[in-house]
């Protein structure tokens, strides 16, 4: 099999090997917040992203900014945005598109960015209360988007994707921080809090085939009985008696 070096080969990994387990499921102790995505739905999320993009006439090439936090809702426009061949920033700096939570729309707005869609970041990926000039509403746009995605360019993994990285370099990232936190496919890696980086939370699970908890606010309190029925194996960011803390 020719190497992976594309963070979508990536999930096309886990599509073949588990395609209806569950792959991330996210907690937002601020809203009550649980939803549970497989790859197949993920999968979903993240050809709708790629379509959106596609259809929108972003090229492959073009940056794309990401002020978001982790949430399901990153991972799918992560992942779309790489689908669709775009370099990724995750700072408001100049973009041909930017994606942000209620918080970053102004500084999404100024990155110059021809398009610039807004998320709520609320439960059920319901759409922004007030849409602002200039913000179109990413719940609301990609869900008209088809759920198959097929490129009009192959992704080039020696391009850009993630600051400066290229593709395949993500990808090998992903893998050696797996490595790293000894993770594998038969893992629940739980992660609580804010993560700095992209390869911590979403790469290297994604390139250990491991499923993740995704805890965005998390309340301390909850955290021990939640890793229980959640079967979690290992946590990120969080130290709970009992379970191996991985980084």
């Amino acid at each position: 099999m020719p190497p992976v070096r594309t963070p979508a080969a990536l999930l096309a990994g886990v599509l073949a090997t588990n395609p209806s387990g569950p792959l991330i499921t996210f907690y937002d102790d601020a809203t009550g917040e649980r939803i549970e995505l497989s790859a197949i739905t993920l999968d979903n999320w993240v050809a709708k992203t790629a379509n959106l993009l596609q259809d929108g006439g972003i090229e492959p090439g073009a940056r794309a900014a990401v002020l978001l936090p982790p949430h399901w809702q990153t991972a799918a426009i992560l992942l779309g945005s790489w689908s669709a061949g775009l370099a990724v920033t995750l700072t408001a700096e100049p973009a041909d598109v930017a994606f942000a939570g209620p918080d970053q729309l102004d500084a999404a707005l100024g990155t110059g960015a021809d398009e610039v869609y807004g998320l709520s970041l609320a439960p059920m990926a319901m759409p922004l209360r007030a849409v602002p000039a200039g913000v179109t509403d990413y719940a609301t746009e990609v869900r008209t988007h088809g759920d198959r995605f097929f490129p009009y360019q192959q992704v080039d993994p020696d391009a850009p994707a993630l600051g400066a990285l290229s593709y395949a370099e993500v990808v090998a990232a992903g893998a050696a921080r797996a490595t790293e936190l000894g993770l594998t496919s038969t893992d629940r890696l739980l992660v609580a809090g804010p993560r700095d980086g992209e390869v911590d939370w979403l790469l290297a699970p994604l390139a250990a085939g491991t499923s993740l908890v995704l805890c965005r606010t998390p309340d301390e309190g909850k955290l021990a009985d939640r890793a229980t029925a959640e079967r979690v194996t290992a946590t990120l960011g969080v130290t709970i008696p009992g379970v191996r803390r991985a980084g």
